[in-house]
């Protein structure tokens, strides 16, 4: 066996994988360990680049771990990806590859079960970390199976393809469906804007962790039917950073052909950084790091530590915050995405855009618990990052009045979800409609959830459990009961419908008109699923003059 990801250069077909117990089990053990065994097989696929072994666990052949691209160690830091490295014989793709060197935050009680640890034996962090996983009912079948490419969330910072609930197994079996998870670079190794300062050497540098994922994209365009997929239909879907990235992806022309539809959850940004914005988190971060503006070689000989250092430098620094991400470079990216309006390259892309209810109990409430125990004054005070200050009484006094049993942090997290995520994504589906080149279909998931007695409401990545069917991997996030098992029956349903064909209406759900004027249909998720019409209508006007809550990260 040689190589960190475990290249084999012996070519052995499929054989049973010894997953039993250590030394020599006897009785029950030993019954168990056989089943085990009869269950669990090695499978070989070919790629472009070599053969890969993965396994066939419970009807679905896995694959972990496989190369999309080369490393991004040394010289390659900073650079466009390029095609991984062929291999002899038959490669290992076993276990997750590598994730992006990150500085991960401790995460909330509600994601326990579900959230692999950083830096753990099967989740090693380096800039090796081009890899992709896939679960696929069967390979080489020319069945042409709709092909789902999950694309991660964590903004632009953190993040991998790994977490357990994107275990694919549940969606590709009950969809006959192709899933695919994927890595790429991230924070400064993925968007560290060096194109002002250091010219046509590091044109791309800005946009690097975007172009990584349409490298992915061409890797499955030439691969993924020997995997059993359709490389003509593919949908990509992703939840909060993740549909941040997919709507910059649909904004880049070199994109087209290499996917057909697009789910983007809680992730409806609609701008990037402007080339003057994103020059200015480089300087602060290369004065953070100790590099001259004249030596960025020295850049590419840094440890990943040195570099995450840097970052966490900046955070905890009076300074700039450091915000890495896409860049309006007129190369790559043309244009901001989805402002003024709708990228004209994926206009006939069909789309589905949604959120939770309560968006930000997780993403501000997670850091932050004296947002859950507000009073009047403590709401107003600290809605002034939110809204402008002679706006603040009036959209309060507003709320309060659309609302009125709710407490002032139930207000305050009504608002800030509906400036954080919620008007993004009302913009984001008109100006999809507006373009008459694809329908659009909007939705909201208002379960709460009943964990730490109720506190987390529809939090942000509540969405997660339910989409891929995986509410059993995710107790500490849904809990447990029917109302969870119908709610990934009826998600998980929609978005195998719409990855199949453009639509996501099925027999689990009442059906679901495309967003269009005037009627703006939502479909509200629930214990009892509904259709709206103008949803939260009363908040849109509320909030309409105020200018859009710029997200760039």
């Amino acid at each position: 066996m040689l190589g960190r990801r475990g290249l084999l250069t012996s070519a052995i077909g499929p054989m049973v994988l010894g997953l039993g117990l250590a030394g020599a089990p006897s009785g029950e053990a030993s019954a168990a360990a056989a089943r085990k065994k009869s269950q669990v097989q090695s499978v070989v696929a070919d790629t472009s680049r070599g053969r890969v072994r993965g396994i066939l666990a419970d009807g679905i052949r896995v694959f972990k771990g496989i190369p999309y691209a080369a490393s991004t160690e040394g010289v390659a830091r900073f650079r466009e990806p390029r095609p991984a490295v062929a291999w002899k014989g038959i490669r290992d793709a076993l276990s997750l590859g590598p994730i992006c060197p990150q500085d991960i935050p401790p995460r909330p009680s509600y994601a326990a079960s579900w959230a692999p640890t950083p830096g753990a034996a099967d989740t090693p962090m380096n800039e090796d970390c081009l890899v992709l996983n896939i679960w696929t009912p069967a390979l080489r079948d020319h069945h042409k199976r709709p092909v789902m490419v999950w694309i991660d969330g964590g903004g632009f910072a953190t993040g991998s393809g790994g977490n357990p609930v994107f275990d694919g197994t549940n969606l590709a079996r009950k969809g006959d469906t192709v899933v695919v998870t994927l890595n790429h670079r991230l924070n400064v190794f993925g968007h560290l804007f060096l194109a002002k300062i250091g010219g046509t050497e590091f044109a791309e540098s800005g946009n690097l962790g975007i172009l990584d994922i349409v490298a992915a994209l061409r890797w499955l365009h030439n691969n993924i039917a020997e995997f059993g997929g359709d490389p003509a239909n593919v949908t990509l879907f992703g939840q909060g950073g993740g549909g941040a990235k997919i709507g910059t992806l649909m904004a880049m022309p070199q994109t087209r052909g290499l996917y057909h539809r697009a789910i983007v959850q809680s992730g409806s940004h609609l701008d990037g950084l402007t080339p003057d914005e994103a020059n200015a988190h480089t300087l602060a971060f290369l004065k953070a790091v100790e590099v001259p503006v004249n030596d960025l070689p020295r850049l590419q000989r840094l440890s990943s530590e040195q570099i995450l250092a840097a970052l966490r430098k900046m955070a905890r620094g009076a300074g700039m915050a450091p915000n890495f991400a896409p860049v309006v470079d007129g190369r790559f990216l043309p244009k901001p995405p989805w402002t003024p309006d709708g990228p004209a390259s994926s206009a006939a892309i069909p789309m589905m855009i949604g959120t939770t209810k309560t968006e930000t109990t997780a993403s501000i409430g997670a850091n932050d618990p004296g947002a859950f125990a507000l009073d009047e004054a403590g709401l107003r005070k600290k809605l002034a990052g939110w809204i402008q200050p002679n706006e603040i009484e009036r959209v309060a006094a507003g709320y309060r009045r659309l609302f009125p049993a709710a407490s002032p942090s139930d207000l305050f997290f009504a608002i800030t979800s509906a400036r954080r995520v919620r008007q993004q994504a009302w913009a984001q589906a008109e100006r999809k409609a507006a373009q008459n080149g694809a329908p659009v279909w909007l939705y909201e998931l208002d379960w709460q959830t009943p964990v730490d007695g109720g506190k987390w409401k529809s939090p942000h990545g509540l969405d997660l459990a339910f989409v891929f069917d995986n509410a059993a991997k995710s107790e500490s996030m849904v809990g447990k009961g029917e109302e969870q098992r119908a709610l990934a029956e009826q998600m998980s349903a929609c978005w195998l419908a719409f990855a199949r064909t453009g639509n996501p209406n099925n027999k689990t759900v009442p059906q679901w008109p495309a967003f269009r004027a005037p009627e703006r249909a939502t479909m509200v998720f629930d214990a009892k699923s509904r259709v709206a019409n103008d949803f939260r209508g009363d908040e849109r006007q509320l909030l309409a003059s105020l200018p859009m809550f710029r997200v760039t990260q």
